[in-house]
């Protein structure tokens, strides 16, 4: 079975991964590649609801009030039921898969409401079983951060519209200043870990160009698509 490639655009809330995850897949397109888009939470599947209760406060109006092993249940119940019915066919006849987020995002956000680095480092171990073996979706093989700090994203961020009302009003994870912070020093130290590409989206004070970013994404992952 000629299985296909399944690349990451993981960062945090605010980091561009929406723009650049489209401006690749066109990128892809325009040179003949076989590719297709998914991106998580799937907020056009019944498969998210556990998550939009968990993202509109309706389990705690703070991130913290559900434990981390609980909500990524939610989050990887999501992209199953995406793989199953979406993109596995494809990906097992070597179609390329561009994922706007992945089992990379509970690694960034769900790790960082773990302070000690061992429960940490566990907890870590327990979602790679979790969701690579016990519900065998595939391990990605390119991951690409986008190394957006929260002061600046956090400006960016202030007229977006909310994925899943489509008005103004921030989810639980948008709201809190603090676990954005927490979540950007964790995906850091994450993306190091696991060896991601980080593409660092500020230079000498300045966010950089989206044409710039979208050029050093596509730079990395040149290699991968073309083995």
């Amino acid at each position: 079975m000629n299985r296909g490639i399944v690349i990451v655009i993981e960062g945090c809330d605010g980091s561009g991964k929406a723009t650049q995850t489209q401006r690749l897949y066109e990128k892809l397109l325009k040179e003949n590649y076989k590719v297709k888009k998914v991106e998580y939470p799937n907020y056009k599947s019944d498969s998210s609801a556990l998550v939009k209760m968990y993202l509109n406060g309706e389990f705690g109006s703070n991130p913290e009030d559900v434990n981390p092993y609980v909500s990524s249940t939610f989050y990887a119940c999501d992209r199953f039921a995406s793989y199953k019915t979406e993109w596995k066919e494809f990906y097992e006849k070597g179609g390329i898969i561009l994922a706007d987020r992945y089992t990379t995002a509970n690694m960034v956000h769900q790790a960082s409401k773990i302070r000690n680095k061992e429960e940490k480092d566990k907890f870590l171990d327990w979602l790679w079983d979790f969701e690579f073996r016990i519900f065998a979706l595939p391990i990605p093989d390119c991951v690409i951060f986008l190394d957006m700090p929260p002061e600046y994203s956090r400006s960016l961020m202030k007229e977006r519209a909310n994925k899943i009302t489509g008005d103004a009003h921030k989810d639980i994870h948008e709201k809190d200043y603090e676990y954005l912070i927490h979540s950007y020093d964790n995906s850091c130290k994450i993306a190091e870990k696991y060896k991601w590409n980080r593409v660092k989206c500020v230079e000498n004070g300045n966010i950089k160009s989206i044409q710039s970013i979208s050029k050093e994404v596509f730079d990395i992952i040149k290699g991968e698509v073309s083995k």
